[in-house]
């Protein structure tokens, strides 16, 4: 039996997770992220949203090319 706070629990790590990987592969790719942004996508648990700025991020040459 699931209960409904442990789904929700393990949606936040999940989107957690799936923002730190958005902001990391940023970082590793040396695209600056100001700090504004960086709360923002830290603040972000929309898995869709998290998914589509993950694909950009993948090919962005700049910060406006993921979250513009």
């Amino acid at each position: 039996m699931t209960y409904p706070y442990q789904g929700e629990y393990a949606e936040s790590l999940i989107a957690q997770g799936m923002a730190r990987a958005v902001l990391h592969l940023l970082d590793t790719r040396g695209i600056a992220v100001p700090e504004e942004t960086r709360e923002h996508v830290i603040g972000c648990r929309d898995e869709a949203v998290l998914d589509e700025w993950l694909r950009r991020a993948l090919k962005a040459e700049s910060v406006e090319d993921v979250f513009g």
